[in-house]
């Protein structure tokens, strides 16, 4: 028997509200789980998804051993059931018909309509039965429970059935739940959700919304065949993949047909999920078909991650990532366009910016900096990166003016040229590579120089930087942007100041064209994991050594060390490591950088190489 180990977090229950935000979607403690018949049977009709339904009964033990209360919703079995029914009609349509004509050859052999009724009570013990062995593989229990429409509008029958659920949650059982198809009345044409308090159960997914809403659920998950909710049918050229819906954008939608063996597309997704969304219940649609994502799908909605389609009552006030990424591609593209001489006015701009907006500049870091003082989350050189100063901002004016000089051939410029043939060039230029996303850790500065760096090379750029730094860095996009409007291209540079995950956004790859993370090497290492798709430009630690030789001139020797090491010490690329010649041993120029670093309280580790 397998053994599955998980460790239990603690997960408060608190009904009510749905989620505003995928990061909250960590905290639901009851989940329901909605599996569409195209999940749960095979795409050849011939029987039901073994491997695909093993590893959501596996996620779904997971959670349940992590302390969250599991309930499926499944269908599948007027699937399964007509499948069965299919087999065994044919395969005694094949005895007579060999039995009647004592031949070898058959007849073209008919199917009759078969009953959903009949199906569906041919298909359920057999759907139950494999639930059941599945889960037995990971010491979980489950319990069946067939409801209909009557079952939540008869209040005693209503009661029942939320004290039976409750109850098998309280005793760690995962409730298995399906409509009675063998005895309900086909679903009515055209009938509709109807407000918070009524509800039509004419499919499975109306069946969740109303299961999640009576039993106060944190989240329903919905899985069908396709990757969640579309702008309009998928496989059209227009189609796009909708992150985020809200209730106001319904009208926006156009759906397409329904799956071959399911009874409620799209259409009855969307509704069912505004309902429940509206009865404060959040809600994911995702895809529950794609092998690549199957074994992980509803685990990494539970974790926050940006899976299908997420409905949200709360519509953020500032664009999305991918209209935030739109934009920069569009303003980015005229950018590239832009003469060098205008290109460097704008990076100019940004320089006198820092200067002339010092004050609000460091009003701004000044509160970064008491928050992260008191958090007590930062490290000492973490802190020192974070703060900015006059000085500081003086610095980042002077080296913004000196891209802007050397912006004049960034864009462009000939490396190359190849005679093919008479009258045939061939050339190599510098083009700007697209829309880059940067992600650094807590130095603002890093904003305005990387802005630069952008500008002088015509291209687009994401800028995603550590909370810590959320005030500064703000003040400092702002005044990018101000500079960049001196030629119209103020998209061109966007901070993603919403909550997204950094995994997220290395998701994008049909939007961003090259990722470099700014930081530290496990930064930098976690980025190269989690880009999918897009090419990563890392960096390693790098030997920060500094070699004097025995030749060198005193005075330049000492000023460089001082500068290396003492000037800003918490830089990554401060000086570790001092090499002498060994002929400086026991000289003045020893004593002096000795006695220097000793003024400087740098503590000093020295050895001798045999």
């Amino acid at each position: 028997m397998n053994v599955l180990l998980s460790v239990a977090v603690p997960v408060t229950h608190s009904p009510g509200k749905s989620a505003a935000h995928r990061s909250e979607l960590r905290q639901a403690k009851r989940i329901v789980v909605k599996l569409g018949s195209a999940v749960v049977t095979r795409g050849d009709e011939c029987g039901l998804a073994l491997g695909r339904l093993a590893s959501i009964v596996e996620q779904v033990a997971v959670l349940q051993n992590q302390g969250r209360e599991m309930m499926i919703v499944t269908s599948g079995a007027v699937a399964f059931g007509r499948q069965r029914l299919r087999h065994e009609i044919l395969l005694s349509q094949s005895v007579r018909q060999a039995l009647h004509s004592g031949q070898n050859q058959l007849k073209e052999m008919s199917l009759p309509v078969l009953e959903a009724r009949a199906c569906a009570a041919a298909g359920q013990s057999g759907l139950m039965a494999l639930y059941e062995a599945m889960f037995t593989q990971y010491s979980t229990c489950t319990a069946q429970i067939l409801v209909t429409n009557l079952d939540f509008h008869d209040e005693q029958k209503r009661r029942n059935l939320n004290s039976t659920l409750h109850e098998l949650l309280r005793m760690n059982i995962v409730p298995i739940i399906n409509t009675n198809d063998a005895v309900v009345p086909p679903p009515v044409p055209n009938s509709d959700l109807q407000g918070v308090n009524v509800i039509h159960i004419k499919d499975n997914d109306s069946l969740a919304a109303r299961l999640a809403v009576e039993m106060k659920a944190d989240l329903l998950i919905a899985l069908s065949d396709v990757e969640g909710l579309y702008d309009s049918p998928p496989g059209t050229d227009d189609a796009k993949l909708i992150d985020i819906f809200y209730p106001g954008d319904q009208q926006s939608i156009r759906y397409g047909s329904k799956s071959k063996v399911g009874i409620g597309g799209m259409e009855a997704k969307v509704k069912s999920a505004l309902w429940a969304l509206q009865g404060g219940t959040s809600v994911v649609i995702a895809n529950g078909t794609d092998p690549k994502v199957t074994g992980h799908v509803i685990t990494d909605i539970v974790e926050g991650k940006k899976v299908g389609t997420f409905f949200s009552e709360v519509k953020p006030a500032g664009p999305t990532v991918e209209q935030q990424t739109e934009m920069a591609r569009q303003a980015g593209r005229t950018l590239a366009t832009l003469h060098p001489d205008e290109r460097g006015e704008i990076i100019c701009r940004l320089a006198d910016l820092l200067t002339e907006k010092k004050d609000e500049i460091l009003s701004a870091n000044k509160r970064d900096m008491e928050t992260a003082a008191s958090s007590g989350r930062l490290s000492q050189p973490l802190l020192a990166r974070l703060s900015l100063s006059t000085s500081k901002l003086n610095s980042l004016a002077i080296g913004l003016r000196q891209i802007a000089v050397s912006s004049r051939d960034s864009v462009g410029q000939v490396l190359r040229r190849t005679r093919v043939a008479n009258n045939l060039e061939l050339e190599q230029i510098t083009v700007p590579i697209g829309v880059l996303l940067v992600i650094f850790e807590s130095r603002p500065d890093c904003l305005p120089q990387v802005s630069a760096l952008a500008i002088a090379s015509g291209n687009a750029l994401l800028l995603k930087g550590g909370k810590e730094a959320a005030n500064t860095n703000r003040i400092l996009h702002q005044l990018t942007q101000e500079a960049l409007s001196l030629h119209g291209v103020k998209d061109a540079i966007q901070l993603v100041s919403t909550r997204e995950e950094v995994e997220d956004l290395c998701r994008l790859d049909k939007m961003i064209d090259l990722i470099i993370p700014r930081g530290s090497s496990q930064l930098v290492r976690d980025i190269q994991r989690a880009a999918k798709g897009i090419p990563v430009l890392g960096h390693s630690e790098g030997i920060c050594h500094v070699y004097i030789d025995s030749e060198a001139c005193i005075e330049k020797a000492v000023d460089i060390i001082k500068d290396s090491k003492c000037d800003y010490p918490a830089a990554c690329n401060a000086m570790e490591t001092l090499l002498l010649h060994r002929d400086l041993l026991r000289t003045p120029l020893f004593d002096q950088i000795i006695d220097m670093l000793r003024v400087e309280q740098v503590r000093q580790c020295s050895f001798r190489k045999p």
